[in-house]
This record gives structure tokens, C-alpha cells and sequence, in this order.
């Protein structure tokens, strides 16, 4: 079939199967560069945001609760606003009414929380297991699967860092009354100084971190094959003014001198290899014509 094929037919073939094998391995390494990049933007952001909590977590400890903590005594209710996890939640809350932040999701994820809210499951309960095993580790990065799709998530680990925290959190007689009142005596105790007790875990869809990755590559790739195609078009150009052209021209040439007709003359002025072949062509119609002059010379003697 190729055989049968003109030659810029099968130039364009080449360039078509070029095109195709260009495109597709582009697309597949750049699905993985732009697929790194967004996660790193979205893991910069989310680092961001755990920081932040933890500001919030040091002002409420430091500002907030010497200033309510006496009346945890006298309060029929517990003031969770003394919680250092609680003034997170909320402040990380008010966050998500933004655009930017509304898919991602704040959890201090408990292995004996006082509020049953924040009580870790089995997949967070583990990572607070390896810090709690693995001192040097700070952080952990990467992707749960859900019923509702994969998140992508970011945690690190929460300690008991301030005898402050022991009032509420060592024994039931030792917290505050309105504490008992509320959350009962049965979870959020038993805990001990520089133990780590649970994490902070910043999550977000999965499919949010790679759309953003999948629009680039399609913007991309988009761009990459306009600029294949022209440089198809310039190159078929190129190749149609140089080299098929003349050679159409030469064949017909060598074509009309087959047929005895030696008044026709092909003209290429480039010293190129078609230039070359053209003053071969012309040479050897002028030696053919000078041999079948001399037949003809011969055969009237």
C-alpha cells in the first residue's frame, strides 16, 4: 500500500505518525509535571492553613483562656471558646465561606476527644498511631479513599505541650464543673504532658487537586498542537517548493525526452541536490540528443 503512495503522501503520513506519538508522550509527561505542581500548590496552601490554625490554637491558649477559665467554675454550661481546637474549627469555618477555601476541611482528629465531635476513625486514628510511634515525624502527606471519592490530605500532630490543658484533661475531678456538666466524665481524659493525643488535618477532594492539572494540560497541549500542525504545514510547504514539485517537473521532462521530444528543458536554479539532478537530467537529454543526431547521420551515409 505505501508502496503505491506519491511521495508527499507518505511525508505526510511520517508527519502525522510523528504527531501523534509527540502529542501523546507530551501529554503524558506533562500530565505528571502540572499533576505534581498542582499538588504542591495545593499542599503550600494547606500548610498555610495548618499554620494558621495553629496561631489561632497558641492566641486562644495564651490570650483567650486565662481570661474564661475562672468561669468554667460558675458557668452552668462549658465555654468552649476556652478550647484552643474549638477556636480553629470555628476560625477555619468562617474561612470556607471564600471561594478558594470552600472544599477544604479542618479536623483535629482525637484519639479520646472530650467532645465526641472531634473522636478520630480508624484511617485518622492511625496516623495519630505513627506519631505517636515515630517521634521525628512532623507531617504526613497523602491521598484516602471515601465512599464519596479520595481526598488528599495533610496532618500533623497535636501534643499535650502546656500544663494548661491537663486541667480539663487529666481526671474527671480535676475539670471544671460546667466541663462534667456538659460533656459528661467518661471521654477527653487521661492524658499526659508532651503526649501527642491526636492531629491536625487539613483535607481536600482529590478531583479538586488534579482539575486544576487537567485544564493546564488540555491548555497546553492545545497550544503544542497548533505549533505541530504549523510546523507540519511549513515543512510540507517547504518540502512541496523544493523537492516535489521539481521532481513532478523532472519526471515530466524525462517523460517527453522517452517520447523523442528533446525541445523541452527543465530549469532549477538552486545548486542544492535537485539542482544538481536538474543538470544531470539536462545533460544527459543534450547527450542523447547529440547520440541519436549521429545515428541519424550515419544511417543517410
Amino acid at each position: 500500500m505505501l508502496r503505491n503512495l506519491k511521495l508527499g503522501a507518505k511525508l505526510n503520513l511520517l508527519l502525522l505518525s510523528i504527531f501523534i506519538i509527540i502529542v501523546f508522550l507530551s501529554g503524558l509527561l506533562i500530565s505528571k509535571i502540572l499533576e505534581k505542581n498542582a499538588e504542591q500548590v495545593i499542599t503550600d496552601k494547606a500548610f498555610l492553613l495548618i499554620e494558621t490554625m495553629g496561631s489561632v490554637r497558641n492566641y486562644t491558649s495564651n490570650e483567650v483562656n486565662p481570661e474564661l477559665a475562672p468561669r468554667l467554675e460558675t458557668e452552668a454550661q462549658f465555654l468552649p471558646q476556652t478550647v484552643p481546637g474549638y477556636s480553629a474549627r470555628q476560625v477555619f469555618e468562617d474561612l470556607r465561606n471564600r471561594p478558594e477555601y470552600r472544599d477544604f476541611f479542618y479536623k483535629e482528629a482525637t484519639l479520646n476527644p472530650t467532645n465526641l465531635r472531634d473522636k478520630a476513625d480508624e484511617f485518622e486514628g492511625n496516623i495519630v498511631e505513627e506519631f505517636r510511634q515515630n517521634a521525628s515525624l512532623k507531617e504526613k502527606v497523602g491521598f484516602r479513599s471515601l465512599p464519596g471519592g479520595d481526598i488528599f490530605y495533610i496532618a500533623r500532630p497535636i501534643s499535650v505541650s502546656k500544663e494548661s490543658c491537663l486541667r480539663c484533661h487529666s481526671t474527671p475531678e480535676a475539670a471544671p464543673k460546667s466541663q462534667l456538666a456538659t460533656y459528661g466524665d467518661q471521654n477527653g481524659f487521661g492524658w499526659k504532658m508532651n503526649e501527642i493525643v491526636g492531629a491536625k488535618m487539613v483535607s481536600v477532594p482529590a478531583t479538586n487537586v488534579f482539575e486544576r492539572a487537567r485544564q493546564l494540560q488540555i491548555v497546553v497541549i492545545g497550544v503544542l498542537s497548533v505549533f505541530l500542525l504549523i510546523a507540519i504545514l511549513l515543512i510540507n510547504l517547504f518540502l512541496r517548493l523544493t523537492i516535489t514539485n521539481p521532481l513532478t517537473k523532472m519526471a515530466q521532462l524525462a517523460k517527453k525526452v522517452s517520447t523523442g521530444d528533446m525541445s523541452v528543458e527543465f530549469k532549477h536554479n538552486s545548486q542544492d541536490e535537485i539542482g544538481i539532478l536538474a543538470a544531470s537530467l539536462n545533460r544527459m537529454k543534450v547527450s542523447l540528443q547529440i547520440a541519436m543526431n549521429m545515428i541519424e547521420s550515419e544511417s543517410e551515409n
